[in-house]
């Protein structure tokens, strides 16, 4: 949870732009770097072989697309400004902010065991991730992060996926 909570801090952070792939793609390394934090916990403290298997995917997946987006960020940092960051009702900004909120809400209480708190917690920021994708294909104009961010969904749909059904087989866990 530290690591949830340090990763929601990092991103609160980093001032928006106004720019919807600019603050996509800042937000969304933070996000990623969070998955490697708990990746880390996973691999030093889980026992259980599958979960271990599913953090060193994502570790080493977060870390190629985190590569990638520091380019596309670095690229977008003079991009014109497109969206209205400080309006709530502006629909990039209600969309990211609801993604994090609904992480955060969703979010179950730890348990004893890390391997399910591993899987608590991945499904909700995969789910996260899903939804700040979906905003940047609605809202985004870079098309080499509309391509990422089409590829974030995908992959990351079939993690919660692999996440909900190792969940209901290990219910026990909790």
């Amino acid at each position: 949870m530290a690591s949830m909570n340090e990763m929601m801090r990092k991103m609160e952070a980093i001032p928006m732009k106004g720019n919807t792939d600019h603050d996509f793609a800042h937000h969304m390394l933070e996000h990623h770097r969070g998955a490697v934090a708990m990746a880390d916990i996973e691999l030093r403290d889980g026992k259980d072989a599958t979960m271990r298997q599913m953090a060193e995917k994502i570790k080493a997946d977060q870390q190629k697309e985190i590569a990638e987006l520091e380019a596309v960020a670095t690229r977008l940092d003079n991009a014109p400004t497109n969206y209205k960051p400080t309006d709530p009702t502006d629909p990039f900004t209600s969309k990211m902010k609801a993604s994090m909120d609904g992480m955060m809400q969703n979010m179950q209480k730890p348990v004893a065991d890390p391997d399910m708190n591993f899987n608590m917690m991945m499904t909700v920021h995969h789910q996260s991730a899903v939804d700040m994708a979906q905003a940047e294909l609605a809202h985004g104009k870079d098309t080499k992060l509309k391509e990422m961010a089409q590829q974030m969904i995908a992959a990351q749909q079939k993690e919660i996926q692999q996440f909900k059904d190792w969940h209901a087989k290990n219910g026990d866990k909790m």
